[in-house]
């Protein structure tokens, strides 16, 4: 019988994540001799210690905050991770790191059957790794993006700056911040909610909870909600599918 394989995701914190129970599930159900671990370290600099106690790792994803952090650490990434500049996913062959972005896959995935007619403009809520996945997937479907952030900088905005009538304007918005995440879910973007109607698409990519505040807010006007449990299995299941290429 064959070892059996090591898996895992590095982030800070942890308490959130369903990925351990969807690859250990995915394990079970397919008779797959591998774990999957959640490694919580509280800084990126602890990847080099974690790859030295645990030899038979074989690929790692990563989650906030350290999607950006981790690209000086590794061997080498590929092309379209290296254009991001945010890395999700690592392949670990005979001790040297690779990284690439699976995020793209996922959120272009799950978001194209949802788009309608008049979604052309979309609000990032959040300028991280994540978001960057999130702006390249916007930029290759030809959606413009305003990007905001809690401080304004070149090229985006504050939410202080966020208007109604740029709220109205943009009928697709995504929230890519950990602002409802739990176990902190009485947090949500402020944005003016009260604008949002049925035109509207309200995508978060947090999956725990369900129903972040965000999506109520925006489910109670009428608005089109869609959180990203479906995201991260896609994202899930094309690590996978690099781990074992």
């Amino acid at each position: 019988m064959s070892a059996k394989r090591l898996y895992g995701l590095i982030g800070f914190p942890l308490g959130h994540t369903f990925s351990p129970g969807y690859f250990n599930g995915k394990f079970v159900r397919e008779g797959i001799n591998a774990e999957y671990k959640a490694f919580s370290i509280a800084t990126v600099s602890e990847l080099h210690q974690l790859l030295e106690l645990y030899p038979d790792l074989s690929g790692l994803n990563v989650t906030t905050p350290y999607k950006e952090q981790v690209i000086p650490l590794l061997d080498e990434c590929d092309n379209i991770a290296a254009t991001i500049g945010a890395v999700n996913c690592i392949k670990i062959t005979e001790g040297k790191t690779k990284g690439f972005n699976t995020d793209i896959i996922g959120f272009e995935q799950s978001l194209l059957p949802l788009l309608k007619p008049g979604m052309d403009k979309a609000i990032v809520l959040g300028t991280g790794g994540a978001a960057r996945a999130v702006k390249y997937v916007l930029d290759k479907n030809k959606v413009s993006y305003t990007s905001v952030s809690r401080v304004e900088k070149d090229g985006v905005l504050s939410y202080t700056e966020l208007t109604d009538e740029i709220i109205v304007t943009h009928k697709l918005i995504i929230n890519t911040t950990p602002l409802g995440m739990y176990p902190f879910t009485e947090s949500y973007p402020p944005i003016p909610y009260s604008v949002l109607g049925h035109q509207h698409l309200l995508y978060d990519l947090i999956y725990n909870p369900e129903f972040t505040i965000f999506l109520q807010k925006g489910k109670q006007q009428g608005a089109m909600v869609k959180n990203g449990m479906q995201m991260l299995e896609l994202q899930a299941d094309a690590s996978w599918e690099i781990w074992n290429s």
